[in-house]
């Protein structure tokens, strides 16, 4: 086989172990690895995958975004199933009932993690998954909004895309040149 002089020396971006040090974490991904491997499902290569990915690539999931989600699937949910994301379970406040599920995932906040077993559900860890599904039967694979955080929202200057300018204010003192006013260049 010849070599691609293009692409001689470039790197694949794909992560093939996560970057963190972590041994709790890297107990996981020796456990998803040897699954990914001896099993035919493809539920535990993704797993797999999320496990390497950074932590900006592993929004948090609230308790309200899983309740709306297992509300949606209609019959696709039954109580056999259980609720997998590779992330952070949050609370959210503004949920009033917390339905009654299982839910596996990377950790859970304290307060989550009490409201779920409040409500006769299960908050349950990726290791004791692999234990009681290792294929990833029975199972509703979530994942949390990317594009939630707050600095997305100054991403994209320029006319028409109303991204948030890094100003406190928008005072007269503030940014209030190009950009701001018509006069100026341009106006967003």
């Amino acid at each position: 086989m010849g070599i691609d002089i293009v692409k001689h020396h470039v790197k694949k971006g794909n992560r093939s172990a996560p970057k963190s040090e972590d041994p709790y974490l890297l107990l996981l991904v020796k456990l998803y690895r040897f699954l990914a491997r001896r099993t035919d499902s493809k539920f535990n290569k993704v797993i797999l995958r999320r496990l390497y990915q950074s932590k900006i690539n592993r929004p948090p999931l609230s308790l309200s975004r899983i309740a709306r989600q297992v509300s949606k699937s209609n019959k696709a949910y039954t109580p056999s199933h259980t609720v997998v994301t590779v992330s952070t379970v949050t609370d959210d406040v503004r949920l009033v009932n917390v339905p009654k599920v299982s839910i596996a995932a990377l950790r859970f906040t304290r307060t989550a993690r009490a409201r779920i077993e409040a409500a006769g559900g299960e908050a349950i860890t990726l290791d004791q998954l692999a234990l009681r599904k290792p294929t990833g039967r029975d199972t509703l694979l979530l994942r949390g909004a990317k594009n939630a955080r707050e600095a997305v929202r100054h991403f994209g200057m320029g006319p028409g895309k109303h991204a948030k300018p890094y100003v406190i204010s928008k005072g007269k003192k503030e940014e209030n040149a190009r950009g701001r006013r018509k006069s100026r260049g341009f106006k967003v």
